[in-house]
């Protein structure tokens, strides 16, 4: 029997749809039911877990056989300075509505994620970075403050001063230290809802890196798409983007009406080898016969997959694995070399591989994933142990170069890759919150 204000939701999946299962689920419509949920929860002896949108690639927002919290209806705008750009809201407001009511004003999220379609709360959680790292770092380096609401000392405000340890466990703590209730975040000035883009192609790995490393001190946001299919002369490939704000110009805001809706599942087959690399090289081509000069609207310059819903039926009724790692600059591009050569040797990659660098600006939160390096991401269709045996060693080699993985978009990372990719873990535990728990957390307790 659920406990009370629970329904049970069957077979539910995470955004890369590989793992499922039973949940019970709440939606409050205001945060003075949060106490109650957790108590009642914890009284059937079950854990509690705050989510939001639904586009955590894994299980760390899933808390399977337990209770959920659903924060999507707790969206309102609590305090919005719009002369000094400080906004204060409920943890469920989704980005894509921040982003509507700032940006008249002059205002724009400090670091986006390439969707806006996550909740400030979950942005948080997951301490996400955008392609401006370099200048502006992670999610929670604009973080004012937060309201927590824990099970043993109830509603709380966390700030880098008054509560660091508690704060730096919460930034990137994925919704393990209690409820995030309400998030307090310094915005960032624009004159313009446009940006001048500039795409650069390069030829190969290095090409890429001397790339980045020089637009660094010029462009504000930089990112680069790479063919994980080319073999040969053509290894490496790929087009690079840089871009920044205008100076003056309109401050029009996106709509969130979508061009191309997937209504079913791509079949399993129609992603394999011959129709990636097909696809790639397609991609190649159009990237690098566009326009080297344009301006563009801040959602095609951040968000062009938002225009496509329910994009991740594109691999098909198994879903996908999403695999974003991290090494460091020293290590140069020969661990990224290697991860390309062993995806595209088993004809498994995507068309969506994104490749940037890292800035040195210190991440906020004990398990931030962001730090100094390179980040390759890419999606990579679930194709049962074929695929986990890809997955394991990309794991090996970024393990060697002594890299970690990113938990928002992990499904089945191994526990002790975990415990050494985050070295803080030990102060983290201390800080989470003993009503709370997810499926991510109890699979790396389990060794």
């Amino acid at each position: 029997m659920a406990p009370r204000g629970y329904h049970v939701a069957r077979g539910l999946r995470p955004w890369g749809r590989v793992q499922t299962g039973d949940q019970l689920v709440a939606r409050p419509r205001f945060v003075d039911e949060i106490a109650t949920l957790v108590h009642a929860s914890r009284a059937g002896g079950l854990t509690s877990l705050c989510t939001g949108l639904g586009r955590s690639y894994g299980d760390s927002a899933l808390n399977q056989g337990q209770t959920v919290i659903d924060m999507s209806r707790l969206d309102r705008v609590l305090a919005f300075d719009a002369v000094n750009g400080v906004l204060r809201a409920e943890a469920g407001l989704g980005l894509s509505d921040v982003i509507t009511r700032i940006v008249p004003h002059g205002w724009f999220l400090p670091t986006t994620p390439g969707t806006r379609f996550v909740t400030l709360g979950g942005a948080v959680a997951n301490d996400v970075h955008g392609k401006n790292h370099g200048r502006a770092g992670t999610f929670g380096a604009s973080v004012r403050r937060i309201g927590l609401w824990r099970s043993d000392r109830g509603e709380v405000e966390i700030s880098p001063d008054l509560t660091p340890e508690l704060f730096c466990a919460t930034v990137g703590g994925l919704g393990l230290t209690g409820a995030i209730l309400w998030v307090e975040i310094q915005l960032a000035r624009i004159g313009s809802s446009r940006l001048d883009v500039e795409t650069i192609p390069f030829g190969n790995l290095d090409q890429f890196l001397q790339i980045a490393l020089e637009s660094e001190a010029g462009h504000e946001h930089t990112v680069a798409w790479v063919d994980c299919s080319s073999r040969g002369p053509g290894f490496g490939r790929g087009v690079f983007t840089r871009a920044n704000w205008r100076d003056d110009g309109p401050l029009t805001v996106h709509t969130d009406r979508r061009r191309l809706t997937l209504p079913v599942d791509l079949p399993g087959f129609a992603l394999n080898g011959l129709s990636l690399a097909a696809l790639n090289a397609l991609i190649h081509a159009r990237q690098t016969t566009r326009p080297r000069r344009e301006i563009c609207h801040y959602a095609q310059a951040f968000y062009p997959l938002d225009a496509i819903g329910a994009w991740n039926r594109l691999y098909g009724p198994r879903g996908f694995f999403q695999f974003q790692c991290v090494t460091p600059l020293g290590a140069g591009m020969q661990p990224v070399a290697d991860l390309l050569a062993a995806i595209s040797a088993v004809g498994q990659g995507s068309f969506l591989v994104v490749l940037k660098t890292f800035g040195e600006r210190a991440s906020p939160g004990l398990l931030s994933f962001p730090r100094r390096g390179v980040t390759l991401a890419i999606d990579v269709a679930n194709r049962g142990e074929r695929t986990l045996a890809l997955l394991s060693r990309l794991d090996r080699i970024v393990m060697a170069a002594g890299g970690r993985l990113y938990p928002a978009k992990d499904g089945r990372m191994p526990p002790a890759m975990f415990r050494a990719g985050y070295p803080e873990l030990p102060r983290f535990i201390g800080q989470i919150d003993p009503a709370f728990s997810s499926s991510f957390w109890r699979r790396m307790c389990h060794d």
